[in-house]
């Protein structure tokens, strides 16, 4: 037919065959062909039953989102299904590796569905601020009922082939062989006698819904959306489903999946899809990997045991060096108690659990860190102790060994610095805790060797982790920003602001949390710690601490916290002491309202951020964006920081800039001439955001 489908005949079964490399995605170049292959099929009295399988790794992996958003070429998607739905002769998908999105709705088109052992099927439009376009709203619900069809739409979370066969949205799961099994479930419903039910007829499982459990299964769901519009389009979806002829819901769908695609929030995550595959890569053609065998870990602290934990959850074996057997006996128990809380909640298998730390050897000797092709340094954040680590690193390190620091802000070229293979050294920056977060900054220092940058990018991408690649300066990306965007907190607090009217402009901006909140959550005595290392100073901060509030831990902070609750509460003396610091500076108290706080919290931050594109810290405006959605808690909905700035409008940004640069002559408010060139522009010249 053409080089992306292709038909074959294996005794009066056609077998379909997409071939679209890497992921058999639905693009124009498949539509065509395939729409074309199944109506001569059809109407061929030799076929009595076709099957659609695909080649390579996988099934059909989605649409073609570089599509979305400009003028559709026939046929779509709806009509290949549509289709489908015609033919009067068993139609069957033979799905392997993953059906997602376009791919699991084209399978819905089918009579049936046959799977192999390893296959993950899901609609993960969701994560895009969409919702399934092609009629998955409407057909899921008939296999699998209303509230399994609801929990998968709004998740976006693919199932398991045997999960899915449980739930009815699978025929027969195989081990083995699948297209030949495929091929021979084909031909046995050819032969059987009875009608062919297209699933949009199926309605017996929309009948057991009941309609009070699905309204307060949707009402938890829409709690959880933070203001993203896509989860409760995908609920109304489903009730459509439920509560309209077919027809009917499948139109409704369609305008839903228009509304959404052509909305902020959907571009915002569609740019972050592609942003997220960009930042990790590193520039120059066939850079030869290094091979990572065993890892390294110095400390087996919080953060060193959370990223020994990372890296044996992605199947490497790790050696953990403490200083003292008192200390690695410590560390290795806090990572069973860690697993065995993922044991107690059901993700994780009490021989999964087995697996993993088995991968953990445990040491005290800076020997046995001798056969290690990868050693990250997660020790307390001093140059002086970083310095002496790595200069005994030096010494038991193999040659090509990785070298590499977790520090949050130090200078990572001075670190180099103290080997004699500076080529080998840079930053690996988990956040914590480090086996659940999801960013890594990859800190290029002066003199890394790129394959030892693509070594450690690919090695995040197999642990699970979404890797940028950063320069080196004081706080790397996120933490720079983040100073940025703090440095009119307590400001705000002065001049008539609380807590938590500065925590809740951040949360109604779509913020899991404001910043005093998450202090209280980190623990205000490392934000302490760094200022008195830094030689600042903060004055209602700092005397929270001297007063042994350091936030959640000890039950007091910015809030006070009833004994086992993070829930925070207005505590009355930090707002008399806030009051007592502005009184002391002679600075009465005003309204403050959401619009000046957000102005004088995220426009700096957007500022930084257009100096360290103009540094060269960053590669791309949408890097920046990358670090902060998964580091940092921006709104996924909003894109990251310099992707809202044109959503917000550069030109107002630079003007309240310029407005509070006047009135306080605080460097933090002067516009970085990029941002002022994006103002003009609305393209990031470094790098677009857009």
């Amino acid at each position: 037919m053409s080089n992306f489908v292709s038909v074959a005949n294996e005794n009066g079964v056609a077998v379909v065959t997409i071939d679209n490399p890497p992921v058999n995605a639905l693009s124009f170049n498949v539509r065509k062909p395939l729409h074309e292959a199944l109506m001569a099929l059809r109407d061929d009295p030799a076929t009595k039953a076709i099957v659609i399988a695909c080649a390579g790794r996988t099934f059909v992996a989605g649409a073609d989102i570089t599509e979305f958003g400009k003028p559709v070429e026939q046929p779509e998607l709806r009509a290949i299904i549509a289709l489908l739905e015609t033919i009067a002769k068993p139609t069957i998908a033979a799905i392997h590796g993953t059906a997602l999105g376009g791919g699991l709705e084209l399978a819905l088109g089918c009579h049936f569905r046959i799977a192999d052992r390893g296959a993950r099927l899901g609609l993960p439009e969701v994560k895009l601020g969409l919702l399934p376009g092609g009629g998955g709203t409407v057909r899921l619900p008939r296999l699998v009922g209303a509230a399994k069809a609801l929990d998968m739409i709004v998740s976006g979370t693919p199932i398991p082939a045997g999960e899915a066969e449980a739930a009815g949205l699978v025929d027969a799961v195989f081990d083995d062989d699948l297209l030949a099994r495929t091929v021979r479930f084909a031909g046995e419903m050819a032969d059987r006698s009875g009608p062919l039910v297209p699933v949009r007829d199926r309605n017996g499982r929309l009948a057991e819904t009941d309609p009070a459990f699905f309204d307060a299964q949707a009402a938890g769901l829409a709690k959880k959306a933070r203001g993203l519009d896509a989860p409760l389009a995908c609920a109304e979806a489903v009730r459509n489903a439920i509560t309209l002829p077919f027809d009917e819901a499948l139109a409704a769908e369609r305008q839903l999946f228009a509304k959404l695609v052509s909305g902020d929030q959907s571009r915002a995550q569609r740019h972050l899809f592609f942003a997220e595959r960009e930042a990790a890569k590193v520039p120059g053609k066939d850079l030869q990997k290094r091979g990572i065998a065993r890892v390294g870990i110095v400390g087996a602290g919080t953060m060193g045991g959370g990223i020994a934990m990372a890296l044996a959850n992605g199947g490497f074996p790790v050696t953990l060096l403490e200083t003292s057997a008192e200390a690695l006996r410590r560390g290795l128990a806090t990572i069973e108690k860690n697993y065995a809380v993922s044991v107690g909640r059901g993700s994780l298998s009490e021989e999964a659990k087995q697996q993993r730390l088995d991968l953990f050897r445990g040491s005290t000797d800076y020997a046995d860190l001798g056969d290690c092709d990868l050693i990250i340094e997660a020790v307390f954040e001093d140059m002086a102790v970083k310095k002496e680590v790595f200069g005994r690193l030096d010494t038991v390190a193999k040659p090509g060994a990785i070298l590499a620091t977790n520090t949050s802000y130090l200078d990572v070229n001075a670190i180099a610095a103290s080997t004699s293979r500076p080529q080998d050294v840079l930053g690996m920056h988990f956040f914590s805790p480090a086996n659940v977060m999801k960013l890594l900054e990859i800190v290029r220092a002066e003199k890394t060797a790129p394959d030892a940058l693509a070594t450690v990018a690919d090695l995040a991408r197999r642990i699970g982790k979404v890797a940028v690649v950063v320069g080196v300066c004081h706080g790397f990306v996120g933490n720079r920003m983040l100073a940025a965007r703090g440095a009119e907190n307590e400001f705000l607090l002065l001049e008539g602001a609380t807590p938590g009217q500065v925590d809740k402009a951040f949360t109604d901006f779509g913020w899991p949390m404001g910043p005093f909140q998450m202090g209280d959550l980190a623990g205000l005595d490392i934000g302490w710690r760094n200022r008195k290392a830094r030689g600042q100073t903060a004055a209602i901060a700092d005397t929270l601490c001297e007063q042994g509030r350091f936030g959640q831990k000890t039950g007091r902070g910015w809030y006070r916290y009833e004994s086992g609750s993070r829930e925070p509460i207005a505590d009355p003396d930090v707002e008399a002491l806030i009051r007592a610091k502005a009184a002391d500076r002679g600075i009465a108290p005003r309204a403050i309202g959401a619009e000046e706080i957000i102005e004088r919290t995220l426009y700096p931050l957007v500022n930084e951020g257009a100096k360290i594109l103009e540094e060269g810290i960053a590669a791309r405006a949408s890097d920046i964006d990358v670090v902060w959605v998964n580091g940092y808690g921006f709104p996924v909905g909003k894109g990251g920081p310099m992707f809202w700035a044109g959503l917000e409008g550069a030109a107002k940004i630079v003007e309240r800039l310029e407005h509070r640069h006047a009135k306080t002559g605080r460097a933090i408010f002067e516009p970085a001439p990029l941002l002022r060139r994006f103002a003009e522009t609305g393209r990031w010249e470094v790098g677009d955001a857009r």
